[in-house]
């Protein structure tokens, strides 16, 4: 009974805590409270990639109804978005890095400046990949290993997404740049603006209401560029008319390419780090392609669905890159590192209750998307061999965002590099086709080498060289 009194006693300081949170009215996190100043960041943090995951459930969700060739489709056409995304996250965590120091530093003119010259390389990145994906959509999903019917049917939703990647772009790199200065309610509230428009557009654009005619998957694609572009402009008015911590002016516009050398020397490692894993994903999903679109669509619906349970961890890796950054620029090395040991447990008691979760109803859950036995088959036993290593995952996603936080991307490059070429892609082609265990050898190996990188990452954590990295 006291036990259970001192819990219901904490309930209201909790739920101010959670206001405090969604309304962004706190800001300072080098002083004071670590599990507080965690807590303050996370929230927001994870309630932005719970919507970023809600999204991409609620997407599947309506395009598996479409059939074995929208869901292959939409598999192949983001495995190769992947490579988008892995553009705008290294930019968006070396703008994170750059403006948390700053921020720590006390110098918002500086955090701002550095906002700024952070777009560029975005926008210059944007434009190629549209270039790319709006004449060579078709191409670009037979080379993934789509059936040429598939290719028909889908590349037209390939070519809107990879056109339109520019406000994926943006609404990553931005949302850096508020969480960097550790306004991380400003970034879930963009996000949240972002893809609530892009749910309810979904079924709507897809299957038709009223004067809107059902358009199938090219709905799908319009819903995204339509919820995303809004949600970048709400973010470009906050960075030019807002008052907030980071407000950008005319005296910012120039490009002052010393500091954009700066931030690109960040992003080069938070970018190949990003790059070698997109590029181990692309490889997987290529070999689960030599087993049919059954097993393509199975793979896709899992990592849909892990992806619904991961990306609200990554809020809380965010929030600890944040603090780490914005510790190191107050000179607060110590600091630092105790929150980003402290956000790593916070996320092992989370994704240890996930993984009990898919091991125990991991066939209800992907029945919700899909009664095609065989589908479902190849979806659960993704899900369960990837939630074994949910524990490792934990402090693994944590403490590599903590090194990308401090400025340091080459060690999580480094880790990727031997981990995933070296290790995941052979184990993968040895188990699933050397040794015939087709797409349950893919998810051993991922399972596996995922859990080696998150040990790789503790051991080099607790040497603490990146307590000296200088940005």
């Amino acid at each position: 009974m006291p036990l259970l009194t001192k819990m219901l006693q904490r309930i209201p300081r909790l739920f101010q805590l959670f206001k405090i949170a969604v309304a962004g009215s706190e800001k300072e996190f080098t002083t004071g409270s670590i599990d507080r100043a965690i807590l303050l960041l996370a929230i927001p943090m994870v309630l932005e990639m719970a919507m970023e995951s809600l999204f991409a459930v609620v997407d599947i969700y309506f395009v598996s109804h479409l059939g074995v060739n929208a869901i292959t489709t939409v598999g192949l056409t983001e495995s190769v978005l992947t490579l988008v995304y892995t553009g705008a996250m290294g930019l968006s965590m070396a703008a994170t890095a750059m403006i948390a120091r700053r921020t720590g530093e006390k110098d918002p003119a500086a955090a701002a400046h550095a906002a700024m010259q952070s777009l560029y390389p975005g926008l210059l990145v944007s434009v190629l990949v549209s270039i790319a994906g709006i004449f060579f959509a078709k191409d670009i999903l037979l080379i993934m290993g789509a059936a040429k019917e598939v290719a028909d049917y889908g590349y037209v939703y390939t070519q809107i997404l990879l056109g339109g990647n520019m406000v994926i772009i943006l609404l990553f790199l931005i949302n850096g740049i508020f969480r960097g200065a550790g306004d991380a309610a400003l970034a879930m509230r963009a996000l949240w603006i972002a893809n609530g428009l892009n749910i309810i557009l979904c079924p709507l654009l897809i299957s038709g209401w009223g004067p809107v005619p059902a358009m199938g998957l090219k709905g799908a694609a319009i819903a995204t560029f339509i919820g995303r572009g809004t949600g970048v402009i709400y973010q470009v008015y906050h960075l030019v008319k807002g008052k907030n911590l980071i407000r950008i002016t005319r005296n910012h516009l120039a490009p002052a390419f010393p500091l954009i050398g700066a931030i690109l020397k960040i992003a080069v490692g938070a970018t190949a780090q990003m790059l070698i894993a997109s590029a181990s994903w692309i490889f997987l999903v290529r070999i689960i392609s030599h087993f049919g679109k059954d097993a393509v669509a199975g793979y896709t619906i899992a990592i849909r669905v892990v992806i619904f349970t991961i990306l609200p961890a990554w809020g809380m890796a965010n929030a600890a890159a944040a603090l780490v950054g914005q510790n190191l620029g107050a000179q607060q090395p110590e600091r630092a590192e105790k929150s980003a040991w402290r956000a790593a447990f916070f996320n092992l008691v989370f994704l240890g209750l996930v993984a009990v979760v898919f091991m125990t109803w991991a066939p209800a859950i992907i029945r919700f998307f899909t009664d095609d036995d065989i589908v479902v088959g190849y979806a659960v036993q993704c899900i369960r061999l990837m939630s074994g290593g949910y524990i490792f995952y934990a402090y693994g996603m944590v403490l590599t965002q903590s090194f990308n936080g401090a400025g340091d991307t080459r060690t999580p490059m480094l880790i990727n590099l031997f981990v995933m070429w070296l290790f995941q892609m052979p184990l993968a082609y040895l188990l699933a086709i050397v040794l015939k265990l087709g797409p349950v050898g893919v998810f051993w190996a991922i399972a596996i080498s995922e859990s080696t990188a998150a040990i790789a990452a503790i051991l080099l954590f607790r040497r603490g060289n990146w307590k000296r990295i200088k940005i």
